[in-house]
């Protein structure tokens, strides 16, 4: 029955634009997480020259105007950009395409889930890694059973609130890969598309509705996998 009237709330149409956001976050934050990890390891743990630099590259995007970071990627993954002419090579390219968007969402989303991954990190108990090595554990076994497992509260964090800044993403998105239905137009693109359409408020309301459950649903998992990480240890 519930699923009935979730049928009879959205067109399909509708349901496309949400499947299609669902599926650029997910791509997004599943191609970004290991990135992020690395370099919120590497700011929490590293001492080397250029780290203030590489901690502002990071967080560039949080500060930059989204129209902005999509016209970088534009120059960057276009037909005559560095990696677009690379990347065309190879018969790839992610202009005006989904994977596009995922890329842009992705770039968007990366400061938010190093921050939460790198404040993890920092927090574990060094002097618990330090005992496990004195008692013979390698540092990739230290990493594996003490490291990882009291850091993950916040790489699940990281990952799902990178999730969810990316169901919102806009600006870098219709700049990079414009607004093309069935291809990039996500539930934001599709909200403001929606808003120069006379009459079509019924229309937002409901896309609305399910970008602030989608939102909701992603902050209320991220807190429950959180506590039981943070209870056991182990998802």
């Amino acid at each position: 029955m519930a699923s009935a009237r979730a049928e009879r709330m959205l067109t399909p149409e509708e349901w496309d634009i949400v499947v299609l956001s669902l599926k650029v976050s997910a791509v997004a934050i599943g191609g970004v997480a290991p990135v992020a990890f690395g370099c919120a390891w590497l700011l929490a743990r590293g001492r080397f020259v250029g780290r203030v630099l590489l901690d502002a590259l990071v967080h560039l995007p949080l500060v930059l105007p989204p129209v902005v970071t999509g016209w970088l990627l534009l120059l960057a993954f276009g037909a005559q950009g560095l990696v677009g002419r690379w990347l065309a090579e190879f018969g790839v390219s992610v202009m005006f395409r989904w994977t596009g968007a995922a890329l842009a969402s992705a770039v968007m989303a990366f400061p938010l889930m190093v921050r939460a991954m790198r404040l993890s990190i920092e927090a574990v108990d060094r002097r618990l890694e330090s005992a496990a090595r004195t008692l013979g554990a390698g540092r990739l076994r230290v990493f594996a059973t003490i490291t990882l497992p009291l850091a993950m509260p916040g790489v699940l964090a990281g990952m799902v609130l990178g999730f969810a800044r990316s169901l919102g993403e806009f600006g870098a998105t219709i700049t990079f890969v414009s607004n093309i239905p069935g291809e990039t137009e996500t539930l934001p693109l599709a909200i403001y598309s929606a808003l120069q359409i006379p009459g079509s408020e019924t229309a937002v309301t409901r896309l609305a509705l399910v970008s602030v459950a989608l939102s909701l649903i992603a902050l209320l998992v991220s807190e429950v996998l959180a506590r039981k990480v943070g209870r056991t240890g182990v998802i």
